[in-house]
């Protein structure tokens, strides 16, 4: 599977707007499914459409910190839930 730059994705959708998804796809070599799934991340996120693999959109903009506070919070839940249930299941016995 062949990887495009965000500047390529850019460029390509801009292209696309100017002349259209099927002359634009006959010019970049792209398929045109692939430049429409680019067009509809334009359109759902805007300037973070194209973050890279592997990155959530909700994780963009964000400091690394504040990635690893967020990550760290969602584990202490799931431990406090886990907690709760061995609690009552505990309390049952007595």
């Amino acid at each position: 599977m062949k990887r495009y730059d965000k500047a390529f994705k850019e460029e390509a959708v801009r292209l696309s707007d100017e002349i259209g998804v099927k002359k634009a796809t006959d010019q970049l070599g792209v398929y045109p499914n692939t430049l429409q799934e680019w067009r509809k991340r334009r359109t759902l996120h805007g300037d973070l459409a194209y973050i890279g693999s592997g990155q959530a959109y909700s994780e963009a903009g964000k400091t690394k910190r504040e990635i690893e506070l967020e990550r760290e919070n969602i584990e202490l839940r799931r431990a406090n839930e886990i907690l709760k249930d061995a609690l009552g299941f505990f309390a049952k016995d007595r």
